[in-house]
């Protein structure tokens, strides 16, 4: 009977310890599986001007996101999430973690930066130079496109084109965006057949962006009826926080032929102040001078505030703050000192809801002509 019990007493234990079970236990203990830890961002640097450095942050883990800050603060999910290279021309620290959902945060990568650059020094350009004798691509390394006919939020008639797209009606024979053998960036609106437009929106979206600084163009806009040059920004976030949250700087934009005075218009656009109850001012050319003409336009932009000027950045003929240029309006947001920098665009639309349609007096092919873009430090 005891050698009985003794192989009944081992059974039991060994049915126990197989299931995981214990005396007065149905469960099983889980088991919390090791975390990998997500590897630190690299930063890497590319020279601009003066000094000033444009900054890109990788990851080795695959499918990280990479959060960061630049006023030195520790990142945390809600801050920018690195989409682009940015701009550095001020005195800052880059702090960079990565993440991935299931691993643990990767460390913080911290890097300093002290070009000590003095306010007004040049520290970045495209000057859409061009000695080859022929039309060339737009700089690859700075410019990419939107593309197609969706209307882009506005009704717009035109088909956007990429350098070389053979997509009908584009032509890659008769480009939409080339720099030209005169050392300037053409822009140019054509109709290929009655009723079908095409034309080009170039960006530097996930190339090239900036955050803070004063950013010039000097621009020769075509002025035609159903015509809408612009030269304008949006937020790096825009894939993520969307349109009008990401913020909206629109420095040169007008519609239509000229009027007298002839006129170009600054407006700044986030959220609950857009459409009708957006930021926006007018301003009239002196006497005898049209936008159809080389006139530099450029925007200030400071923590706090964006100004616009037209040809004197000593005197902008407009300065939006926050919060006094938000007063009175419910829900506005300031978009524009979120941590993340801008992408430029320029682009020139044909129709919508602004200028309306071309007539039979709007003569095509029609150019917007850009002899630089340029970025100073503040």
């Amino acid at each position: 009977m005891r050698t009985g019990a003794t192989l009944a007493g081992f059974f039991l234990f060994l049915m126990a310890w197989m299931c995981g079970c214990g005396s007065g236990s149905g469960t099983s203990t889980p088991v919390t599986p090791s975390q990998t830890q997500v590897a630190a961002p690299a930063l890497s640097t590319k020279a601009a001007q003066a000094g000033a450095q444009i900054v890109s942050l990788t990851d080795s883990t695959s499918g990280a996101a990479i959060h960061y800050t630049v006023d030195g603060s520790t990142p945390t999910a809600a801050s920018p999430l690195y989409t682009a290279p940015f701009l550095v021309a001020s005195n800052l620290t880059v702090n960079a973690y990565a993440t991935v959902s299931g691993d643990k945060d990767s460390t913080v990568t911290s890097q300093k930066f002290a070009p000590n650059i003095a306010s007004g020094t040049l520290v970045w350009s495209d000057e859409f130079t061009n000695t080859t004798g022929s039309n060339q691509q737009p700089d690859p390394t700075v410019w990419t496109y939107d593309t197609g006919n969706n209307g882009f939020g506005n009704n717009e008639l035109e088909n956007y084109c990429a350098w070389g797209s053979t997509a009908s009606p584009c032509n890659p024979a008769i480009p939409n965006a080339y720099v030209g053998t005169d050392g300037y960036l053409h822009v140019v609106a054509q109709q290929p057949s009655a009723g079908v437009y095409t034309s080009a929106r170039m960006k530097s979206e996930g190339l090239f962006s900036v955050q803070y600084g004063r950013l010039e163009a000097r621009i020769w806009v075509p002025e035609e009826q159903g015509l809408w040059p612009a030269f304008w920004t949006l937020g790096n976030n825009v894939n993520t926080a969307n349109w009008p949250a990401c913020g909206e700087q629109d420095i040169m934009e007008r519609v239509n032929a000229a009027l007298t005075p002839d006129w170009n218009e600054g407006s700044v656009h986030g959220t609950g102040f857009t459409g009708g109850t957006g930021l926006g001012t007018l301003y009239h050319f002196p006497a005898g001078q049209t936008a159809a003409g080389w006139h530099t336009y450029g925007m200030i932009w400071k923590p706090g505030s964006v100004a616009y000027y037209i040809d004197d950045p000593t005197n902008p003929y407009v300065t939006y703050t926050n919060p006094g240029s938000l007063t009175g309006l419910a829900g506005a947001v300031w978009p524009f000192d979120s941590g993340n920098s801008a992408f430029l665009i320029v682009n020139l639309a044909v129709g919508g809801d602004w200028p309306k349609n071309p007539d039979s007096t709007t003569v095509f092919p029609a150019s917007l002509l850009v002899d630089y873009v340029r970025v100073y430090s503040n």
